[in-house]
């Protein structure tokens, strides 16, 4: 197991292909230049010991440093010894809507983006507890199992977008029985189910499943998002606007918040409706309420002792600055020997 603490420093790496690239134009530069001057033949009798793989050699060493240095900057750890650790938490479960109608940008960015990163900013402030994620739309899916480690389930939860499912809709009472499933623990008494939706276009009996699942102690809270006002449903494609959503009169849909059903889910699973909007006011009530429940307490098997190991990659960036100052220009007596590039005299 491994850890980045600074993955940012990775784009240190989109220097190594412009300085490649300044280098080629430096090339053709001189050889246009040189050409001004003399023919080939008299400048290798002006500068015998010049040699062709030598630059290009102190380029590669360079950029090989560039590529260590931003390695080290990163700071991979490495988990050294798995234990078992002892932990205190709720079972919660996020069902999060990916119906094309998350897509309106009446909230910022868009309805699924701003769902994702409420679910993130909570696991952010979550303890012991674990976590487990559907996705649904015109039918539920497991995106993530119930699990206590929030890497993955972060890494799982940003891939999720309005194509991962073909057939449109909002089957909430399809998430809320998958839900169920999820719950492996007969002893965890406290359950929680977080409904992230527009509430738009729900399907089935709803508000009965919910009162099932409350009866199975699951209580369910439904996070609302986007506005009253609503908005329309932009296609895209690679980022660009293709058009609007149109119904089959060819009229421009407009989707709207539907708080009245979300309000509804919520009190038929013994939960409670949240806004959406402000992610600082969700992330505080989410924690308010499971602080306020019993915990549980379980094991879990997890890396431990996380070691730095970024000073290998620093002592091999400034061991090859070092080599990439002390490289010349100039032939060397092996080199020539070997002949690269044809560069031995006639």
């Amino acid at each position: 197991m491994y850890q980045l603490e600074q993955s940012i420093y990775f784009y240190l790496l989109l220097a190594i292909p412009v300085i490649v690239l300044l280098f080629i134009g430096v090339l053709i530069w001189k050889r246009q230049t040189q050409k001004k001057f003399a023919d080939a033949d008299l400048l290798k009798k002006l500068s015998p010991n010049r040699s062709v793989f030598k630059p290009v050699l102190k380029v590669f060493v360079f950029c090989l440093a560039i590529a260590c240095l931003a390695i080290a900057l990163v700071n991979i750890k490495i988990g050294t010894k798995i234990e078992n650790v002892k932990r205190e938490g709720v079972d919660v479960v996020f069902a999060l809507d990916v119906s094309k109608s998350m897509l309106a940008e009446d909230i910022a960015p868009n309805r699924i983006e701003k769902s994702k990163q409420l679910v993130t900013q909570i696991l952010n402030n979550l303890g012991g507890d674990r976590i487990g994620i559907i996705g649904y739309a015109g039918s539920a899916f497991p995106q993530v199992p119930i699990t206590t480690d929030f890497s993955s389930a972060k890494l799982f939860l940003n891939n999720m977008n309005t194509d991962m499912v073909s057939s449109q809709g909002t089957a909430i009472n399809e998430a809320i029985e998958m839900a169920k499933t999820y719950y492996n623990d007969e002893e965890q008494g406290n359950r929680v189910l977080f409904i992230i939706s527009d509430g738009e276009d729900h399907e089935g009996n709803v508000e009965s499943i919910a009162e099932e699942a409350a009866a199975l102690g699951i209580k369910i809270y439904t996070i609302g998002v986007g506005t009253e006002k609503g908005g329309p449903i932009p296609i895209k494609r690679n980022g660009i606007l293709q058009y609007y959503k149109r119904d089959q009169n060819n009229e421009q849909v407009i989707t709207r918040l539907g708080e009245e059903t979300l309000k509804q889910i919520a009190e038929e699973g013994n939960g409670a409706y949240i806004s959406g909007n402000n992610t600082k006011e969700v992330v505080s009530t989410v924690t308010s309420i499971l602080n306020g429940m019993d915990k549980k307490t379980f094991d879990s098997k997890q890396f431990t002792d996380f070691k730095d190991q970024f000073q290998w990659f620093l002592a091999g960036a400034l061991f090859l600055l070092v080599l990439d100052v002390l490289l010349l220009e100039r032939k060397t007596a092996w080199l020539k020997k070997l002949n690269l590039f044809n560069e031995a005299e006639r």
